[in-house]
């Protein structure tokens, strides 16, 4: 019984001695966590001046949310706002009078999903997620997105309001498709977020170019040119023209240069010079870009005045002003 009661204190006392060191590292490694932890500070950003937007997000974010549910929730409202013409439900149709929608969203992963020409559901975000989380596919297109959708449980919509309709009755009067800087190029949200963890998630959403040729799709939906995530670095969206962010990657593009050690300022104004390069002799279009990097700093530009962007922050809520390559 003594050896016993001996052996038993022997190695209590030996796993003190031992423990204590073990512990102290322990702690001194919890700390560490718990302090690169303070000094991330959760953050909303989204193309335009999209305040709702960025406002549901950041609700998110502020109830200890991750970031992939803020980028979600956020262009939702946009989707669902029947006042605004560009995005979702309400969006303006296409020459033929459809109202087709595109959509893409990126988790912290790299995990996408994405829809294009998708006509009759109101929220193609919502099926862009389901794409990434339930199909072994990034993107799925017209009516097998559709169909894909009302599988999914989603209710099939008449996307074409009274107010979008009566705009494409007068449109077609003269049927001259230009865009207009700043106006029908204001066509898309992008937004990007990073929570409380440090990480990155991106989604976009739109109802594309007004009056376009059927079937035509932009940047939006496009991982790596309309939008494009990396956590160890930085994510990247776009707006405006969407055929001149395809041809550029510009998304993708806006990430390397931030991995290559450019600000998302520098990479963004980077960015739209690529674009201006390859359009020497035409800059009647508008592009603009916004950025973050893993430490929370953002970045915006564009080629035209008249972009904005919305950040929204434990230190407020703000409208940005982009620079711009062309002056006013």
């Amino acid at each position: 019984m003594k050896r016993r009661k001996f052996l038993r204190n022997s190695t209590t006392a030996a796993a003190g001695i031992v423990s204590a060191p073990l512990l102290a590292s322990f702690k001194d490694e919890t700390a560490k966590k718990v302090s690169s932890k303070a000094g991330i500070i959760p953050i909303a950003i989204c193309t335009w001046d999209f305040g709702n937007a960025t406002a549901k997000a950041w609700e998110v974010l502020e109830k200890g949310g991750n970031a992939l549910d803020a980028v979600h929730q956020g262009v939702m409202v946009e989707e669902n706002d029947l006042n605004n013409s560009t995005v979702g439900n309400g969006g303006r149709p296409d020459r033929d009078g459809n109202v087709t929608l595109d959509a893409c969203i990126m988790d912290k992963d790299g995990n996408c999903g994405a829809v294009l020409a998708m006509q009759n559901i109101a929220n193609p975000i919502s099926v862009a997620r389901k794409v990434m989380e339930e199909t072994p596919h990034v993107m799925l297109a017209g009516k097998g997105a559709e169909q894909f959708a009302y599988e999914q449980g989603f209710e099939k919509t008449d996307l074409l309001t009274e107010e979008s309709k009566q705009a494409w009755e007068e449109w077609k009067k003269t049927s001259q498709y230009k865009p207009i800087i700043n106006i029908e190029n204001h066509d898309t949200i992008g937004m990007l977020a990073i929570d409380a963890d440090g990480d990155i998630a991106g989604a976009c959403t739109t109802s594309g170019m007004a009056y376009k040729m059927a079937g035509r799709v932009g940047d939006s939906p496009i991982i790596g040119a309309g939008l494009f995530v990396d956590n160890e670095v930085g994510g990247a969206t776009a707006t405006g023209v969407g055929e001149e962010v395809v041809r550029t990657v510009g998304s993708f593009l806006i990430v390397e240069l931030m991995r290559q050690g450019k600000s998302p300022q520098e990479a963004c104004e980077e960015g739209v010079k690529r674009i201006i390069a390859k359009n020497k002799d035409k800059q009647d279009f508008q592009i603009g870009f916004i950025a973050i990097n893993k430490k929370g700093e953002t970045g915006g530009y564009c080629i035209h005045p008249g972009f904005t962007y919305r950040t929204y922050t434990k230190e407020g809520h703000v409208n940005n002003p982009s620079n711009s390559y062309l002056k006013s």
